[in-house]
């Protein structure tokens, strides 16, 4: 948390020469719940360099956010999956803000510590569904996953190739409630933002890669999506929206999108 809010006064001089000083106003985001501590930290470092605006964020998961700005609700959708082709279609457009892992997760005690990807989508499909298959104690597998219309979901099951396919006992709608449950099951599994990740969970080694900023960086963790903002395609932000975009858009939100547990797009 030090460290953080040292990087985020440390933004402040540039953030204000690069904004000016404004006039007043809000920002209002909706969306990815993956996005928190990204969307967060870069709101805070904003509001200290613009005491006049308050930025917001709710958040409800990468679909909702998408049919919030499409809706008019918010400004600034954030979401952790691409657009669909119907999205796009409905006038929306994505910007990247940043890539971000999806680690795997285990209970710490958890003896296993590397899958491969392969084994990763037998585990969740209920192909493998016990521990000892895998190296570990004896113990029925527990999957750990997201609700339908999440953003990490999505890019999970897109990336291991088992869209539509898992047999979750738990469907969550929250990456902090997939990290609570996992870190309460010694026989859970789940998936979750490298960003969110705490020390009460152990995350997996995939084909022999532990998720990382600079393993997301050079492309060698394979688990991993972009962080977007979503916005009406031809439609104008107001001033204060427009002003927050473009800085957290900028090379100097970089070193707090980084702080963050994320890899900054710019």
């Amino acid at each position: 948390m030090k460290k953080m809010l040292i990087i985020a006064v440390m933004a402040i001089l540039s953030l204000s020469l690069a904004t000016g000083c404004s006039k007043g106003g809000s920002v209002s985001t909706d969306g990815s719940t993956s996005m928190e501590k990204v969307i967060g930290s870069l709101a805070e470092a904003y509001m200290l360099a613009n005491d006049s605006v308050s930025v917001t964020y709710n958040p409800t998961g990468s679909g909702s956010g998408i049919t919030a700005v499409a809706e008019g609700r918010c400004d600034i959708g954030l979401s952790s999956r691409y657009l669909k082709a119907e999205e796009e279609a409905n006038g929306l457009t994505a910007t990247i803000l940043a890539y971000d892992g999806i680690a795997i997760i285990v209970h710490p005690d958890n003896p296993v510590a590397a899958l491969t990807l392969e084994q990763i989508a037998a585990v969740f499909t209920g192909e493998i569904t016990d521990w000892s298959e895998l190296g570990g104690e004896s113990g029925s597998i527990v999957l750990i996953g997201r609700e339908a219309g999440s953003g990490t979901r999505d890019g999970f099951e897109s990336i291991v190739g088992v869209e539509e396919q898992c047999a979750y006992r738990q469907e969550l709608t929250s990456t902090g409630d997939v990290i609570t449950t996992v870190a309460s099951n010694p026989n859970a599994i789940g998936y979750a933002s490298l960003a969110a990740i705490k020390d009460n969970v152990k995350m997996i080694s995939v084909d022999g890669v532990i998720p990382s900023e600079d393993a997301v960086k050079d492309g060698s963790y394979k688990v991993q999506r972009p962080f977007l903002l979503v916005t009406k395609a031809g439609s104008e932000l107001s001033a204060d929206a427009q002003a927050f975009f473009d800085y957290i858009t900028s090379p100097n939100a970089a070193e707090i999108i980084s702080a963050a547990g994320a890899v900054p797009a710019n």
